[in-house]
């Protein structure tokens, strides 16, 4: 699926579509029950190195399909029990108005289609009191095969029940280095010559600045797994770099998130 998109997606869908399909490849297909916290704090990490902005949002999920029958996954009022957190997140990308649900193939019938992560462009119901954040309430819609999948936004009390919850804070600084890895092999596609074109298409000025920078240079993974490329760093000496440490013009937007 990330070859197809790679091959085939227009200049504004190359990295909204391809980073949730790279992630799965990346965890071999495996998407274990409760890791959506992860999934989405590692995405979100990856989507704002590229320069798109992605929150995360919680959200109760029911799952309909042809016969009427309901299944309804997360809550509107979730919760932790120990380390293991009793909802559904996905995430929000405001400024190109999609829905990404990294781990909707966690769930059965979801599973038995196929098609991988769903990602919907939807008009979104932001909510003007909560920056990023849609409405609670809202509702959006989509259809995978002959499902209907029915997301309800949760409020910002569920977000802070994620955000504020030790588990997450310690694994803050894993959920950022694998988001540079995923955005670090984005980037080592989105160079290759039958894409760079289009990649440097898209409304995301981070992105084209990257590209421009990186060019051909080599990338290695090293010891510890993380994906570097050989350029010249601030002093204009080659090293292998992350992505966050690439030298860029002063006038590149900054990654996601902000503070």
């Amino acid at each position: 699926m990330t070859a197809t998109l790679l091959q085939h997606a227009k200049p504004d869908q190359l990295v909204e579509l391809m980073l949730p399909h790279l992630w799965v490849s990346i965890i071999d297909g495996s998407i274990p029950a409760n890791v959506c916290v992860d999934a989405c704090q590692t995405l979100r990490n990856a989507y704002g190195q590229l320069g798109v902005r992605a929150e995360l949002q919680p959200v109760n999920l029911v799952i309909q399909d042809s016969n009427g029958d309901r299944v309804r996954h997360g809550s509107l009022q979730p919760s932790w029990t120990g380390t293991s957190w009793n909802g559904h997140c996905v995430l929000i990308l405001p400024d190109c108005e999609r829905i990404v649900d990294a781990t909707v193939e966690q769930f059965d019938k979801v599973r038995e289609v196929g098609a991988g992560p769903m990602i919907g462009k939807v008009a979104l119901s932001m909510d003007p009191t909560q920056k990023g954040m849609m409405t609670p309430g809202a509702q959006v819609m989509l259809q995978r095969g002959d499902l209907v999948l029915t997301y309800t936004v949760a409020g910002p009390e569920a977000l802070a029940s994620i955000l504020d919850h030790p588990e997450v804070a310690a694994h803050a600084a894993g959920h950022q280095r694998t988001g540079l890895n995923v955005a670090s092999l984005a980037l080592a596609a989105l160079r290759d010559e039958d894409v760079r074109g289009r990649a440097m298409q898209a409304p995301y000025p981070r992105l084209r600045a990257l590209l421009r920078a990186v060019g051909d240079a080599p990338y290695e993974s090293d010891e510890a797994g993380d994906i570097r490329f050989r350029l010249p760093d601030e002093d204009g000496q080659n090293r292998w770099l992350r992505l966050n440490e690439i030298p860029l013009p002063a006038t590149t937007p900054a990654a996601w998130p902000r503070s």
